[in-house]
Formats: C-alpha cells, structure tokens, sequence
C-alpha cells in the first residue's frame, strides 16, 4: 500500500463521513457490478442491443455544462492566476470548500479511483487519484482513462501524484464549486456530476493541473487534437491543432479523406487534449493523455464525423440525449428522419416540431478510443508521435485566410496567443463578436497567461527543431454571408499544402500576416469554385489586418507587466508589414 495515498484517503474519509469506502481496480466485473447497481437504482438506463453495453444517463437539468464562474484557481497571489481564470487564496478556497465536504457522502460510497493519463509505461504520463461519492464517474473513468489496478502499479510507492476530491453534494448551483490549488497538486470539486466538473482527469487535471506542472518541468500540456496524414507513399506525418468551441476541432481528429484524395489516410490519435516533450533529437513528441471521447453528441452524424458515430456504437455512456421509444439514442443531427416522438433529455414526452430541443445541446456521449476505425496504431506508444506541424484555427467570416504559416516559432506564438473565432447567432443572439481564445486555452489554462506565452516562447528555444506553425479558417464566407469552403474532408487538401512544407515544400509566396500558399498549391481540382472564389480564401486586407491588430492590442493588454515584449514586438512588426 502506498502510504501518501493511504494517508490522503484517511483524511478525505474523516471529513466526507462515507458509509462504506471501496477501492476501484478497473476490472470488468466490478463494472458491470456498478453499471447493474445504476441500472436497478435509474442512474442508468440500458439502450437498445444495437448499442451493445451502452447506457443512458440524465443528469440533473441544472448540472449540464460547465461551470466556468465557479472554477477557480487557488493561488498565493491572484496575479499568479491572471485575468483569464477566477481566483480565490487557498485559505479562502479551502474556507468555502471545507464545511461543504464535511460529511457530504454520509450515507454513501466512497469510491477510490486511481488513474493513469497517458499510455502505460510512457515517461510522459501521469498518476492522479479521484475520490468520489459518483459511480457515474467512476464507469466514466474507466473509459476515459487507464484506470485501477494499471494506476497503482505506475505509482508504486511514489506521493507524486494528482489528489482530486469529488462528490455530488446536493446538486445546488448555490453549493457547486471547481477548485484547483496547482501548488498542491489537489482539485476540490463538489456540487456537480457533469463531466467537466466531476471528471477530474479532464480539463481539471490535463489541462489546468497539468499546464501549470508543464511550465515547471518545461513541457506542453494543451488543448490540441493530433492526428497522423499518412500520404499514398505510406509516409505519415504528424499534426497538433487547436481550436476553439464550434470550430471543427472533433472532425478534424477524425477526418475521412473524400474520395478525391485517393491513397491518403488520416490517422486519430487523440481528439482533445495533447501532452508534448522535446525528444532527445530535438523534436517535438506528443502523447494523448486519455483513453476515450468525451464528445458532443448533437450535429454528430454519419455526414459530419463517421468515425465518431462508429466509436460510440457499444460500450458507451450517453449523458442527456434523448431516446426513440424502442430505446435507441437521439440527437439533433444524428442520421435518418426525426421521429415522431421521442423522450427528451429530462425524461419528458416529445413530439416532432416542439420547439424544445429533444437533446440537451451540450448532450455527451463517452466511448473508448480504441473503438474508433480511424485509431492510429500509434495512439499508445510510449515514446508518442513526433510533431511536424502545429496548426491553430479559428471561426472568422472575413479577415483571416483559408491558411498561413507563421514566419518562425515567436511569430506562431504571437499566431497562436491571437487566435479568435466570431461569435454566431445561435451563440450570442449577436453576429460577429470576436472573442479571443488564445491556443484555444482561455477557459484552461491553470495560470496568468501572459507567463503562458513567456513559456510558449522559451520553449521554441529548446527545440532544434521545432515544429512549423500555421493559421487555419474553414469558416470564410462571400459578401452573401454564405461559407466558400466545402470544409470536412476536403480539408484534408490544405492539410497535404500543411505537411509540404514541413517537409521543405517552396510553394508559398510572403505576405504581412505571414507564408501564404503559392498559386495552384492547394489542390482545388474537383471542387465547384470560381476563379474569384479561389483567389479570394487567400486574400489578405490590410486595412481589417490593422483592425484585428488594434482588436489584439486590447486583449493583451489585460495581461499588464506579464505579457512578454515579444508578443507586443510581433504585433508592432505585423503593423509595420502592412504598411
């Protein structure tokens, strides 16, 4: 028995008062015990024997989403924390927290769930614990992480490792809190059973844990897919890319070439979030830190992510979607007609033309990895894959073009800490409100991000090479406000100008905001676009340029004295290009 985490269960036990504490070890017979005890108590329903050892869960309809307002990161000073996260002191977080936890799972089971993030055996992987009253999370965990007796054995006797303490509370938004003490290494959550909130190896541990652990130990942990383009030569090469909400990030994980595109192969190996070290030959090699999707379910179909309808066929958990009456999952976008009645995501009658949506918009579905056709068979490597190419992106009508590349690694970062995407009616009930989202880790990054982009840029420096960094837009439209691109698959066309230059390709010519392709260097054959169409996805303003560069001065001057002078540096050489 490791005696840390001995000790730290003891602890959380004498304060939480459960009724019974059981370690988890991630056996297929202690998750069918669960999933049968769910079942008969109504946490789960079974679905329908075309999704073999599948299950619905609905959770309570004020606890669907994250809740970003009461995230908090819990440092020292409140600079540590930046503008981009809500901040309490320790003292006053564990204030708040302590007399909430203090007998909450009375009645209850504690659950001791180890986990590993991160293929097995691989040095660039990661031990946290989550205790929690929820055996949701605990058959969520085990899909979306290497999870139980796997843990225990990478841990062995070492006290590194991630603490998490989770339990529903009661539910009330008033009672809900997220709280992360990086320093401790330690997440406090209570009031919630969303994923997001309650899964604590997610955003909690990948993202904002492991940032601030990154920073220190001089790696990446970010919200980045990768994937692996394999050309018909059979030479794959290897891609980071984020992006923000709504952006094209889970199709772009799963991409399936069309059928214009003969002999390419898009290989899956991680669809969120992406751990990265500098090899010893100076390159740049990603993990994928999880075991599953945790995905959105709505605008999922067999025409916008095949790949991703395939995974989640058996052995998956759908959170707040709705069913059809012979217990078949529904969702806005899922393929073939809308029946005539449904039960909605609360449980409730639904018939066709309500408008009420029949799944929760923000409806999941969890599945593992593994049962993804497009899995890469390098997704568990050890070692990870090496990265050639990062790619940022983001929902723009007008100002940014179908793609760039960054004139070196500090201008990517400035790219990269620029990134925006503009708001949609459906969002905002407004058009065309830039929200910035930097690396697409606005809502993650578990520190100030001005020191974010200082360590971004001291990073460039430890790499001999380092990858190339491009800009993409799926999103540009004409004068008529419609989409100019096919995007999808055929994306996979400025993926194949992506990977040329980072493979020494000279078919780009300069421009202010960076390398644009040359003439003829995005494959277009095929595609029903007009001369002025074509030349218009690569056409630079300068006059929105300037704009956007003003827009971005804004934004960063949030940061104060943190921001590096490099990035002001970048913007002030972005002006000067455009005269």
């Amino acid at each position: 028995m490791n005696a840390a985490l001995k000790s730290w269960v003891d602890e959380c036990a004498a304060l939480c008062k459960p009724a019974k504490i059981e370690w988890c070890d991630g056996s297929d017979a202690e998750n069918t015990r669960l999933i049968n005890e769910m079942t008969a108590s109504g946490v789960l329903s079974k679905l329908n024997d075309a999704y073999p050892n599948s299950y619905l869960h609905r959770s309570n309809p004020n606890d669907v989403a994250r809740t970003e307002h009461l995230t908090f990161i819990c440092t020292p000073s409140k600079d540590d924390a930046g503008p981009n996260n809500y901040w309490k002191s320790p003292e006053d977080g564990r204030a708040q927290m302590l007399p909430l936890y203090d007998g909450c799972m009375a009645g209850r089971t504690m659950y001791v769930v180890p986990y590993l993030m991160g293929p097995v055996g691989s040095p660039s992987s990661k031990v946290g614990v989550e205790i929690t009253d929820s055996p949701y999370v605990v058959v969520n965990m085990r899909i979306m992480t290497r999870m139980g007796d796997v843990a225990l054995r990478q841990l062995g006797h070492s006290s590194d490792f991630v603490k998490g303490l989770h339990s529903l509370g009661d539910l009330s938004p008033d009672r809900r809190f997220i709280m992360h003490f990086p320093e401790e290494k330690l997440i406090w959550s209570i009031g919630s059973g969303y994923g997001g909130n309650a899964l604590l190896g997610k955003k909690c541990f990948a993202l904002r844990i492991a940032s601030t652990q990154a920073r220190e130990e001089g790696w990446f942990a970010e919200h980045m897919l990768i994937v692996g383009i394999e050309n018909p030569q059979g030479e794959t090469t290897y891609v980071a890319a984020a992006f923000p909400s709504a952006c094209g990030k889970t199709n772009l994980a799963m991409l399936v070439p069309p059928a214009s595109q003969k002999g390419w192969k898009v290989w899956t190996v991680g669809d969120d979030i992406a751990w990265m070290r500098v090899g010893p030959d100076g390159r740049l090699w990603a993990i994928n830190p999880e075991a599953g999707f945790f995905g959105v379910a709505p605008g999922t179909g067999s025409k916008t992510n095949p790949n991703a309808m395939a995974s989640l066929k058996k052995n998956s958990i759908f959170t707040n979607v709705a069913v059809t009456k012979d217990g078949m999952p529904w969702w806005e976008g899922i393929d073939g007609e809308v029946p005539e009645t449904l039960t909605d995501w609360k449980g409730q009658p639904w018939a066709k033309g309500s408008t009420e949506k029949a799944a929760h918009p923000n409806a999941r579905f969890t599945a593992p990895a593994a049962q993804c056709p497009s899995i890469s068979p390098k997704w568990e490597d050890p070692q990870g894959v090496p990265i050639s190419a990062i790619i940022f992106g983001g929902r723009r009508a007008r100002t940014a073009p179908l793609v760039y590349q960054a004139r070196d690694w500090n201008h990517g970062v400035y790219v990269g800490a620029s990134v925006a995407s503009e708001t949609t009616a459906a969002q905002t009930g407004a058009v065309g409100v830039v929200r910035r989202d930097p690396m697409a880790m606005l809502p993650f990054c578990g520190y100030n991000m001005g020191d974010y982009f200082a360590h971004w840029l001291r990073m460039g420096g430890r790499m001999k090479h380092a990858p190339k960094i491009f800009h993409v837009n799926w999103f540009r439209q004409n004068a008529a406000g419609k989409f100019v691109w096919p995007g999808f698959g055929e994306n996979l066309r400025v993926l194949r100008w992506v990977i040329d230059r980072c493979n020494g390709g000279d078919a780009a010519v300069e421009s202010a905001i960076g390398h644009l392709p040359a003439p003829g260097a995005v494959d277009m054959s095929g595609l029903d676009l007009d001369d002025a169409t074509r030349a218009d996805l690569f056409n630079v303003d300068a006059g929105e340029w300037k704009a956007e560069a003003e827009n971005v001065a804004e934004f960063f001057a949030k940061f104060g004295s943190r921001l590096p002078a490099e990035m002001e540096r970048q913007r002030l050489d972005l002006l000067a290009r455009l005269g």
